[in-house]
């Protein structure tokens, strides 16, 4: 959150606004309100000519030395799929085509939404850019499970699989949350589970 005022620089009041519900960082001097909003996190599972995937080792934290698919903050004037596209040409120095919505999760706990798209790789070139460690492309067998960055990368490439094995394309959405004990028994997934799933098409 915000400390000082983004307009002249007096220090935030967190308080609820008049007509509010939650608090806000409010401004004594100007009255501006500031609002703390969830940013959108994009990225694609894109794959070659034999199906196999595109995955970058992060350089960065959080999750340094974990394996992921290229993803990074949505920038302003550009759509979500842009924003697939180029990052996936920042950290893994690859173009993509034929982009088509493949997952959404809401992550509240974080302020994050994710939007990961399929596609296909235009060509052979890839190089780590300086978000990355290396990157590769991994048959499905050999895909790093154990050592996935994020929730939202496990979930993203397991709903990939399963409507490849179906033969369809969907969108798959919900949200991500906290594993409790018992989830952490049953799923195998220790760190977080996806609930409210929809599937549409």
């Amino acid at each position: 959150m915000a400390s000082f005022c983004s307009r002249c620089g007096t220090a935030l009041t967190q308080k609820v606004p008049d007509g509010d519900d939650r608090t806000r960082g409010v401004c004594d001097g100007c009255g501006f309100i500031h609002y703390d909003n969830p940013r959108v996190v994009v990225g694609a599972l894109a794959t070659d000519a034999q199906g196999r995937v595109l995955l970058c080792k992060r350089a960065i934290a959080p999750r340094v030395g974990y394996w992921t698919l290229p993803a990074g903050f949505l920038e302003l004037n550009e759509t979500a799929a842009e924003g697939a596209a180029r990052e996936t040409m920042e950290e893994a120095g690859a173009t993509i085509v034929d982009m088509r919505p493949l997952t959404t999760f809401d992550i509240p706990r974080i302020g994050q939404i994710y939007m990961m798209f399929r596609a296909r790789l235009a060509g052979p070139e890839m190089a780590a850019g300086t978000e990355s460690l290396e990157v590769g492309l991994y048959e499905w067998a050999d895909i790093p499970w154990d050592d996935l960055a994020f929730a939202a990368v496990r979930f993203t490439l397991e709903r990939f699989a399963i409507d490849r094995e179906a033969g369809v394309e969907r969108l798959h959405s919900g949200t991500i949350q906290i594993a409790t004990e018992r989830d952490k028994r049953a799923s195998g997934w220790p760190r977080s589970i996806l609930v409210d799933e929809v599937v549409v098409g």
